[in-house]
């Protein structure tokens, strides 16, 4: 990676963001972002870059200056027009964000989440019990991704938005290329380019009303159509926001958490000591390991941000993942550590896009490592991870675990 100048004076990274190896590994070139200068241009996509923290929390409190409505991708919503409808939550600006917000912040606020905490403490104790029946000797070897923090959130999100059982993996793979799509067209995007219409067209059948059954989050949101708080128009649309990203961050920070424990036995057995704990280190692993990594903004104007003039229309990218492993914030950045207090972290976003589905996520990482802290006693890795590669999220595609049970 080589840096250089622009004639305004702004440092030019040569480095490609979005390719195979920083995306596997991305520390150093988060470093080099930070230190080259509060503000950088990407010389391969001719964007602009924050890496920093205080400049990326800025640009993403201030929704007049830095747009989402243009899209918080690489494509420019307001030049090409998108594969898909907008999302009415990620993608929109107020005032067209503020209903479809209002309504799914309700429904997935805190006191709603509350009322389905037993049963998910239930699913993740079931789950985990069946899991740790295949132990010999007192030991499980198992692959953490694809039978727990894989498993998990597929058991129980889907139940509560009102997906019925069959097709329910195809969430993943949908999330997967929806946040593919955010970064450049490579390889990557190229290679969801076979499911992108039947993916699509499973997840948009499965927003309508008839589709939804019982009385979950989809069910609630027609309801709010009903109401007249949204329109009936934007109800599959806010559904299907929903599905594109309630399932996949949660995976994503589940498996972080087992991989940050794997690899700090000494946290693993404090938290089973003090398992209140479970809720804080959860936020620690989100600002660690960052499960979304960068979303992009556009400039509505000429605006200043980091002593440098953004021009109205420009594109930038906020790297979420560097903000929090900036040093000028966060002590000892890449350490996991119980006793720090992760909040103020960007690993949610932050501002009037902040994640409305955070409470969602910290509930149910809350009960699959509940369940596991009263069972196991040590956790280690088995052999060695392996990355899945995104354009936006940073996950496991394997993880071997090694638990002891208690």
């Amino acid at each position: 990676m080589t840096s250089t100048l622009t004639r305004s004076g702004l440092p030019v990274l040569d480095a490609d963001p979005f390719s195979p190896e920083v995306l596997a590994d991305p520390l150093s070139f988060q470093e080099q972002l930070r230190e080259a200068g509060p503000v950088v241009v990407l010389a391969k996509y001719g964007v602009y870059a924050l890496g920093r923290y205080a400049e990326v929390k800025s640009a993403l409190t201030d929704w007049q200056s830095f747009e989402s409505g243009a899209g918080v991708g690489l494509t420019n919503f307001r030049t090409e027009k998108p594969w898909r409808p907008p999302s009415l939550l990620l993608e929109a600006d107020p005032p067209h964000h503020d209903a479809p917000r209002s309504v799914l912040a309700k429904i997935l606020g805190p006191r709603q989440i509350a009322q389905l905490r037993e049963a998910w403490e239930a699913d993740a104790a079931d789950l985990v019990d069946t899991l740790l029946a295949r132990a010999r000797g007192g030991v499980l070897e198992f692959d953490g991704v694809a039978e727990l923090s894989g498993a998990y959130p597929l058991r129980v999100f889907p139940d509560a938005v009102g997906i019925a059982s069959e097709g329910r993996e195809n969430l993943l793979p949908y999330g997967d290329m929806a946040f593919n799509a955010f970064g450049p067209h490579n390889a990557l995007v190229e290679r969801d380019a076979d499911r992108v219409e039947s993916l699509s067209l499973w997840v948009n059948a499965h927003c309508a009303r008839d589709a939804l059954t019982g009385t979950g989050f989809g069910a609630q949101i027609w309801e709010a159509a009903d109401r007249g708080d949204i329109t009936h128009e934007q109800a599959p649309l806010i559904v299907r926001s929903l599905l594109t990203a309630g399932v996949d961050t949660t995976v994503n920070g589940i498996g972080a958490f087992l991989h940050a424990v794997a690899t700090h036995p000494d946290a693993w057995a404090r938290l089973r000591r003090e398992p209140e704990l479970i809720r804080g280190a959860f936020d620690e692993t989100v600002r660690v390991e960052s499960p979304v990594q960068s979303f992009f903004r556009t400039a509505t104007r000429d605006v200043e941000i980091g002593g440098t003039i953004i021009p109205e229309g420009a594109k930038l990218v906020l790297f979420l993942g560097s903000a929090n492993h900036d040093p000028r914030r966060w002590e000892d950045p890449h350490i996991f550590s119980l006793d720090r207090d992760p909040s103020g972290h960007v690993g949610y976003g932050f501002g009037i896009h902040q994640c409305v589905g955070q409470h969602v996520a910290r509930a149910e990482a809350a009960a699959v490592l509940g369940a596991l802290a009263r069972r196991v006693k040590s956790i280690e890795l088995a052999g060695s991870p392996v990355r899945h590669l995104n354009n936006t999220l940073r996950s496991w595609k394997s993880l071997p675990l090694r638990m002891a049970l208690a």
